[in-house]
């Protein structure tokens, strides 16, 4: 029933946003320097020269520190702008600290405003997310901008989540508008695609975890599929406030 998948949703982001919270900042900074790492691996691998990511809120696994550094080596970084009607505009990433705070208190570039069919340029898409289950399916923070802009491109790149650990969950409850993933980047050294889906991927090192299967025929992004991790970072007893993602 939907009413039923829509609760099941608003009561795993509440959990995931709890256990976000309690990290600690040590937790915090770790985990943002090790998907740095996953991140700047992943680029290269696919030899990627044009990218949209975003840019973390302070319980998201951390991304400016790589936006930074992919800008400073030269690849153009689209970051996402919320707009009220539920599309988002884009704007190319610069290396300085310029932020400004957007529609729903998210972090947001400040330079030009691009529309929405912008991304439709680049090599891969790095996106936000609260969870991603074995099957490559997503789940969003309830207000549909990713799955609308993935499901909207007639040519989708391969599109990797952003989260931690734990975050990898065994099933996720799903709706006929989510959009699945090519992939999950985790602080475990996890991040990787099937040599039979990609000829430019290496292989996965063995992994105690099946890899993600395709997507579905009838979703328009049907990206290579990546090995995933279950190990989870612990939590730490204090909590840190913030601006939650709801896109």
């Amino acid at each position: 029933m939907p009413h039923d998948v829509e609760h099941e949703k608003r009561a795993l982001r509440a959990e995931l946003r709890e256990r976000r919270q309690l990290l600690s900042d040590a937790q915090r900074e770790i985990a943002a320097s090790a998907i740095t790492q996953r991140l700047d691996e992943l680029v290269a691998s696919l030899g990627a020269r044009s990218i949209s990511c975003f840019l973390s809120t302070t319980t998201e696994p951390g991304t400016r520190e790589f936006v930074t550094g992919a800008v400073r080596r030269g690849i153009r970084v689209l970051l996402p702008v919320t707009r009220a009607d539920g599309l988002l505009d884009w704007a190319v990433a610069t290396d300085d600290d310029d932020v400004a705070e957007g529609l729903f208190g998210l972090p947001e570039p400040t330079g030009e405003v691009l529309g929405p069919i912008a991304v439709n340029d680049v090599d891969l898409m790095i996106i936000p997310a609260a969870a991603v289950d074995r099957t490559g399916m997503r789940m969003g923070w309830g207000r549909g901008y990713f799955d609308k802009t993935i499901g909207s491109m007639e040519k989708c790149p391969p599109v990797y989540a952003v989260i931690y650990d734990s975050e990898v969950l065994d099933f996720l409850p799903r709706e006929v508008h989510d959009q699945p993933v090519s992939g999950v980047v985790t602080p475990t050294p996890s991040t990787c695609r099937r040599r039979d889906a990609d000829p430019r991927g290496s292989p996965c090192p063995p992994m105690p975890t099946p890899a993600v299967r395709a997507a579905t025929p009838s979703t328009p992004c049907r990206a290579s599929r990546t090995t995933l991790s279950p190990s989870a970072p612990s939590a730490a007893a204090s909590c840190a406030s913030s601006t939650d993602r709801s896109v």
